[in-house]
């Protein structure tokens, strides 16, 4: 029987910067073939094409050297970072961290790209992302429903105001778990929002309507 091939996306975890270093590029490459090719993707992420059969060491191997592994398709990405320019305490990476592990490569009606920054400046791109994570000084911000491709491109819009990281944690999980349940196959997170209605996820999350 001929084995099949399977993409997965890989990364350096969350981090100072979208970094990898050469002990990571040599375990990449000892599974490519001389013409193969990496697909750097917008989401910090590459996509490397391998045996079925060689995931499970490959994976192993990846993460070894520090190297984090992810489905390719209908799953909650990775999280976009900044790049914690102020520091790893301070613009709260271990929030980030944290909130990557709870969300990364869970099934969802159609890819979903949340996004992190640890200060207003925004580097990580948060309000332009399904669902979107900014660090102020009180807490977290967290926004939902940003979409930043095509003519409709649009902000998201505030859910929770300085939240603290567990609340954070609960409400990003509530919303997955709510689109899981309730969004149509392929429907793209932010035209979910728009027909579920900011308004009920709103209640459901904060046991009121939206000012």
């Amino acid at each position: 029987m001929e084995n099949s091939n399977v993409k997965i996306a890989i990364n350096g975890g969350i981090g100072f910067g979208s970094k990898l270093n050469a002990k990571q590029l040599a375990v990449i490459t000892k599974y490519m073939h001389e013409n193969d090719e990496l697909e750097l993707t917008t989401f910090q992420q590459l996509y490397i094409t391998v045996p079925e059969s060689d995931v499970a060491m490959l994976k192993e191997e990846f993460e070894q050297v520090g190297l984090a592994c992810y489905p390719v398709g209908n799953f909650v990405k990775s999280l976009r970072t900044c790049n914690f320019c102020k520091g790893a305490e301070e613009e709260g990476m271990p929030v980030a961290v944290e909130l990557n592990r709870r969300l990364a490569g869970r099934p969802v009606p159609f890819t979903l790209r949340p996004a992190y920054t640890g200060c207003p400046i925004g580097c990580g791109e948060p309000l332009i992302h399904d669902i979107g994570v900014m660090k102020v000084r009180g807490g977290y911000n967290l926004y939902i429903g940003g979409k930043s491709k095509g003519a409709d491109a649009r902000g998201g819009v505030l859910l929770l105001e300085e939240a603290t990281p567990e609340e954070l944690y609960g409400a990003v999980e509530q919303i997955i778990e709510i689109y899981s349940g309730q969004g149509k196959r392929r429907e793209p997170f932010a035209k979910f929002v728009d027909r579920y209605g900011f308004e009920n996820i709103c209640h459901a999350i904060t046991g009121s309507s939206p000012q």
